[in-house]
């Protein structure tokens, strides 16, 4: 694992940390510079991005144009591997001394669309590595710091959001990996806000629809074409800033009574409609 250092310009040793993967691209950007301008100093995960040096200093530079001066630090690593997991948790806690937040917000893309009857074995192991078990078990390490911070009075109600999308409910046959590890990640929100409320650690999910894409993409006419016919009650495509400003809300404590809970941020797809 290849962590980038930049120069610290944290003053204040109690600003709150935030540990954000995917966090150079996308969504995981997005939420990085969204909680930057609310002052939280970031940790940017990345798989080796070429480009994460112009995203560290473009979340740097929305947290100066909000007023803030926060330290910004990227950090190479796949969280699919077992010890880079544990080296990216060190690596964090030694730069910070602590993890306020933890986003689950790396993306990957769902496989080539299979029918059901015809997934193969290896789809579904590989699917389930990269889409499950890694913010899984990087939740079981970040939480488990967790614990010990508040239990030794370092940090008081940390906050663990995770990214998930439509897919937990909606079923799609065609991808069928997809489908089973995004219900799974719903379960893995339940499961660690039961167990870590006792620590007054509250655990997220933003379930996430449709979010703008680039017109060249091949599925943007199609999608496009259904929002304009009413797929969802608010018809319009949402935005990478939706998807950021629901995360503000949690690290900003708005739900200081809330744990388990379910984000939609999908302009109303949820909704059950005749």
């Amino acid at each position: 694992m290849r962590r980038t250092r930049r120069r610290r310009v944290m003053a204040d040793e109690t600003k709150r940390v935030a540990l954000v993967t995917g966090g150079s691209v996308g969504l995981g950007r997005a939420i990085a510079t969204e909680l930057a301008r609310c002052g939280w100093c970031l940790c940017l995960q990345h798989d080796h991005d070429a480009e994460v040096g112009e995203a560290v200093e473009a979340v740097e530079q929305a947290a100066s144009d909000a007023g803030h001066s926060v330290d910004v630090e990227a950090f190479a690593c796949d969280l699919s591997v077992a010890a880079q997991r544990e080296q990216l948790v060190e690596e964090v806690v030694e730069a910070f001394d602590r993890i306020d937040l933890l986003v689950n917000a790396h993306a990957s893309a769902p496989p080539t669309a299979t029918d059901l009857l015809e997934t193969s074995e290896e789809a579904y192991r590989s699917v389930l590595d990269a889409q499950l078990l890694g913010p899984l078990l990087l939740t079981q390490l970040v939480a488990s710091e967790m614990v010990r911070m508040v239990e030794a009075g370092l940090i008081e109600g940390p906050r663990i959001v995770t990214i998930n999308s439509i897919s937990a409910e909606a079923s799609s046959v065609d991808h069928g990996p997809h489908c089973v590890a995004r219900a799974a990640l719903a379960m893995m929100t339940r499961l660690f806000a039961d167990r870590l409320g006792e620590h007054g650690i509250g655990v997220f999910e933003v379930r996430v629809g449709l979010i703008s894409t680039s017109p060249m993409d091949p599925a943007y006419g199609r999608y496009n074409a259904l929002i304009e016919q009413g797929l969802t009650p608010i018809r319009r495509w949402g935005h990478p800033g939706d998807v950021a400003r629901a995360v503000s809300a949690v690290a900003e404590d708005l739900l200081g009574f809330s744990t388990g809970e379910v984000l939609h941020v999908d302009g109303g797809f949820h909704l059950r409609r005749l």
